[in-house]
């Protein structure tokens, strides 16, 4: 009998069975595929961020007449490009080797998991029995079901980042944040690439303002839309694919040599024997409370697979709560007041708390906050103007914050720590910060509303009387 039996070696997986088998219980590890890392470490945040900065430096050669040097244009080799991306995964993977694991006193085992019922699992045939389960089996790229697109081919962030040519065309199918990630990396490396979109707008979930202009920015990089354009099917052709959008009354065939759906995720569940558990789930993930526990209490779930805040850093978060839970035997409750989610594309749309709309929409006296990188020293002397932040504040308090611009993914956590501290405006406007950085903006944006306080015209009022009756 195990005290604990984990089910998944991607983050959430990895970080709960460590710290159990580092306090002494006696825990198993199970992961289908042939190593740890999970989704992230191949085919998610790691890859793309990679892929990402080579494409940026690509562009930024480009750039040179900018900063007063010679421009050119790069010759990209993408076998080159994804070697590089498979050095540093590879590097990444010794933080999760097996035998680290195993040294923590980690019972690590590869193969498909299934539930016999909610008190064991089976493992290549094998029983395996806990007083408690973690289901941390994240999750997998969502293929929407097109006609003709199983048989033209198509890549997902599964496969893509294996390829070893640069596609002439690409045709990316879902504008949501990996969408748009890869749409600019292609883009910047040297592809034809067109965003295909079924809603009207890229990024529904983020600041509509900072969408568009981001949108705008990779427009101007040569990335073509098709927003509020359905896919009806897809034709394989003898120089490629062509896919049939309905866009509205007009219907247009797109060209492409590859295709890469970005669609969105669903929980992966499959195959876990969840029924015979008696664990309930639906298409958007495994249902737990609080705690994470489902409604078996002795089997807990976390990161993707409960289907909220696809992130990396919230199954971490969770795997946390998971452990104080399950292993401290302690009460804690997740708290998802404070997320922050970033979009990794050039300029990064970062976002914390509620957008602009949100805000306004349930609290009609909040105000609007904004300060423009093009206004920003540092931003000048950086040659990244594109994009603002928009602070969202209420009687002081910060509601939320959108940021558009050059490292919008670190400028977000000063915001994130304020609002999980309920540190007031004020305070960040008092703050002394560093001449020149980005991180002005914080103070920048907050002044716009004390300024407007300061400079009224009863304000110059009580100076003048000041003057007069102070000598």
């Amino acid at each position: 009998m195990k005290d604990l039996v984990v089910i998944g070696g991607g983050v959430a997986g990895l970080v709960t069975a460590s710290v159990a088998g580092q306090l002494g219980l006696d825990v198993a590890l199970l992961e289908r595929e042939s190593r740890l890392g999970g989704d992230c470490l191949h085919y998610g945040c790691v890859p793309s961020k990679t892929l990402l900065r080579s494409a940026a430096v690509a562009q930024l050669m480009r750039r040179g007449g900018d900063f007063g040097l010679p421009a050119h244009e790069p010759a990209v080799d993408l076998a080159a490009v994804n070697d590089r991306l498979r050095s540093v995964i590879d590097t990444l993977q010794a933080h999760d080797d097996p035998e680290r694991f195993r040294s923590y006193g980690v019972d690590v085992r590869f193969g498909a998991a299934r539930f016999v019922n909610s008190g064991e699992v089976r493992v290549k045939g094998e029983a395996l029995r806990a007083r408690r389960f973690v289901i941390a089996t994240g999750s997998r790229p969502q293929v929407p079901m097109i006609p003709g697109l199983a048989e033209a081919g198509y890549l997902t962030n599964e496969t893509v980042f294996g390829l070893r040519e640069l596609p002439p065309r690409l045709v990316v199918v879902g504008a949501g944040p990996v969408g748009l990630e890869l749409a600019q990396a292609f883009a910047r490396l040297g592809s034809r690439v067109t965003v295909v979109e079924a809603a009207p707008e890229v990024l529904p979930r983020e600041d509509a303002r900072l969408a568009a202009e981001l949108r705008g920015a990779l427009a101007r990089e040569g990335v073509r839309f098709h927003l509020g354009a359905r896919l009806e099917r897809v034709d394989r052709e003898v120089d490629g694919v062509t896919l049939q959008l309905n866009e509205g009354e007009d219907h247009r065939p797109v060209s492409a040599d590859r295709i890469l759906v970005a669609t969105g995720r669903v929980p992966a569940v499959e195959g876990l024997g969840l029924e015979a558990a008696g664990v309930a789930h639906d298409r958007r993930g495994i249902a737990v409370d609080a705690r994470l526990r489902t409604d078996q209490h002795h089997i807990y779930a976390c990161g993707d697979v409960t289907g909220m805040h696809p992130y990396t850093h919230m199954a971490e978060y969770q795997a946390g709560i998971v452990i104080a839970n399950a292993v401290f035997r302690m009460p804690k409750r997740a708290d998802y007041r404070v997320v922050p989610r970033v979009t990794y594309t050039d300029p990064e749309l970062a976002q914390v708390g509620l957008t602009p709309a949100e805000a306004l929409e349930r609290h009609p006296d909040a105000r609007v906050l904004e300060y423009p990188f093009a206004e920003l020293d540092r931003g000048i002397i950086d040659g990244d103007t594109d994009g603002r932040i928009r602070l969202v504040v209420r009687r002081g308090r910060i509601l939320g914050a959108s940021i558009l611009g050059a490292h919008a993914g670190e400028l977000i956590h000063e915001i994130v720590v304020a609002m999980q501290a309920r540190v007031r405006l004020g305070t960040i406007s008092a703050a002394v910060h560093a001449y020149p950085t980005l991180a002005q903006i914080h103070r920048r944006a907050a002044n716009t509303l004390y300024g407007e306080q300061l400079f009224r015209p009863g304000t110059r009022r009580v100076v003048r009387w000041l003057q007069r009756l102070i000598p």
